[in-house]
């Protein structure tokens, strides 16, 4: 027996042995990406001078803005805390400092803010996010070595929350190139580098976990999701993939408490190429323009329109002015594919339209009454000032006593000189107006109120409340299942809605 215990050690010696060389060849075998990100020290170690902060200040009026005290219900237990807070406060926003309260009035101080940044040529040129300069008096880049240098801005773009800035480099930079963000896959390693909380250059990392993300920020979403953690002051800085390619602008995160929960957004670096690119040549975007409102095709609407699958921009109105017209585009036209490329929803034909440059001649597919026709489009240039908002005001209830008809829960009349005035109907829109709405009705689901004007029933102009209901007869005898309109408000502006006929 005792003899045997120094074999049967040994034994067991030479097992452990063999299963740590098992153990670490199967590590070996697994490819560096199942492995997880070994890369991340090398990437930021390679681009971390690049990334810097925004420093920002603004003047602005205490009086309108954080300075006043809240309204309290007399006798609050807070009411002494907050009347000692902002009655009796010392120092800047306060008596006595550079900026408070005098005589019952405040006066303008000083506010402070963060941000990121990156830069992308070694001439002084920085890449940021614009709400992190928007209204500042004073722009500062600050180094990663902590040299703070004052910055001039080159130019904006709102709708991506894009901004350019320029420095003057006191010494040589480092600048970090754009890779393609359209090759990045689901589950991708990325890295995030920023300023958060003011904290000072921090690196985090994470991956991609979604594409193309529209979060109804502006007309152009197509956000990268990240669970990098992205926090306060991370706003402007970039995302890298591990080759130490930027592929996005860290710019916003969805949270109930400030900080990362995992949802993080930034602003693809294909768009952001395009919009650097066009900054520095005029400071300002030139995006292409096709004159078109557009809405999405529902399934209801894709049945009206013998359109299988749902798919595609539907057109809702032309621009007089626009190149569309010219082209022979109309309204009930589908556009399914611009300049080569497929287009799924409306989201998808604003992006590749906005990018498209001014003057150039696409082809544009459409579907038409179920039948594909190619036009030949030169696009014009968009202008900012453009009127996007529409008459949102409901229309006072007219006096006079109506002759209406009821169709599809709608309450229906003919457009006579008094309903114009009632309902501030244009002269040129032509059509049959609703003057009331069954409020179970699928019509009054699909905001459809009083004041509205019915131009089509199933693409064929109706001009009485008999037209229409002859036009959802005969569609519901042909086995229909739902019928389209174009509907207009008062100031003509159009939009395509589908309504069920059972």
């Amino acid at each position: 027996m005792t003899a045997a215990r120094p074999a049967l050690s040994r034994r067991l010696r030479l097992m452990g042995a063999a299963i740590s060389i098992g153990a670490a060849s199967m590590l070996s075998s697994v490819p560096a990406f199942a492995r997880g990100p070994d890369g991340i020290a090398d990437v930021a170690e390679k681009v971390i001078d690049a990334v810097v902060n925004i420093s920002t200040s603004q003047t602005i009026d205490a009086k309108g803005g954080g300075g006043a005290m809240p309204q309290l219900p007399p006798g609050s237990p807070f009411e002494e805390f907050f009347d000692d807070f902002f009655k009796n406060r010392r120092g800047p926003g306060g008596p006595g400092g550079k900026g408070g309260e005098k005589n019952g009035e405040f006066s303008p101080r000083k506010t402070n803010s963060l941000g990121s940044g990156f830069i992308v040529d070694t001439a002084g040129i920085v890449v940021t996010n614009n709400h992190v300069i928007a209204d500042a008096d004073e722009i500062n880049v600050i180094l990663n070595d902590g040299t703070k240098i004052k910055a001039e801005l080159v130019g904006v773009d709102k709708k991506t929350d894009l901004a350019v800035l320029k420095f003057k480099p006191p010494k040589p930079l480092i600048a970090v190139k754009f890779g393609d963000s359209d090759k990045l896959r689901l589950g991708e390693w990325v890295v995030a580098i920023g300023n958060p909380f003011s904290l000072g250059g921090t690196v985090t990392a994470g991956i991609v976990s979604a594409k193309n993300r529209d979060i109804s920020q502006g007309p152009y979403d197509s956000y990268i999701q990240t669970d990098a953690a992205i926090n306060r002051g991370n706003s402007g800085g970039p995302l890298f993939n591990l080759d130490g390619e930027v592929i996005g602008v860290n710019t916003l995160i969805i949270s109930p408490t400030g900080g990362s929960i995992g949802l993080g957004f930034a602003v693809p670096s294909k768009t952001v190429a395009g919009v650097v690119d066009q900054l520095q040549k005029f400071g300002e975007l030139r995006r292409g323009w096709l004159g078109v409102r557009i809405q999405q095709v529902t399934d209801e609407i894709a049945e009206s329109l013998s359109i299988k699958p749902a798919r595609g921009a539907l057109v809702a109105g032309i621009d007089d002015k626009g190149p569309a017209k010219p082209a022979g585009i109309e309204p009930g036209d589908v556009v399914v594919k611009f300049d080569g490329k497929d287009v799924k929803d409306p989201k998808d034909l604003s992006r590749i339209v906005a990018d498209t440059a001014v003057g150039k001649e696409v082809e544009v597919v459409i579907i038409r009454k179920g039948n594909e026709e190619t036009h030949k489009v030169t696009l014009g240039r968009l202008e900012d000032n453009d009127k996007v908002q529409q008459a949102n005001a409901k229309p006072a209830e007219p006096t006079e006593k109506l002759v209406t008809q009821k169709a599809l829960g709608l309450d229906l009349a003919a457009l006579s000189k008094d309903l114009r005035t009632k309902y501030k109907i244009k002269d040129s829109v032509k059509g049959v107006i609703v003057t009331g709405v069954d409020a179970s009705s699928d019509a009054a689901e699909k905001r459809l109120s009083a004041g509205d004007v019915i131009v089509e029933v199933a693409q064929e102009a109706v001009a009485s409340a008999a037209d229409i209901k002859n036009r959802v007869e005969k569609l519901k005898k042909d086995g229909k299942k739902s019928v389209l309109l174009l509907v207009s408000n008062g100031d003509g502006e159009l939009r395509f809605v589908a309504l069920g006929v059972q």
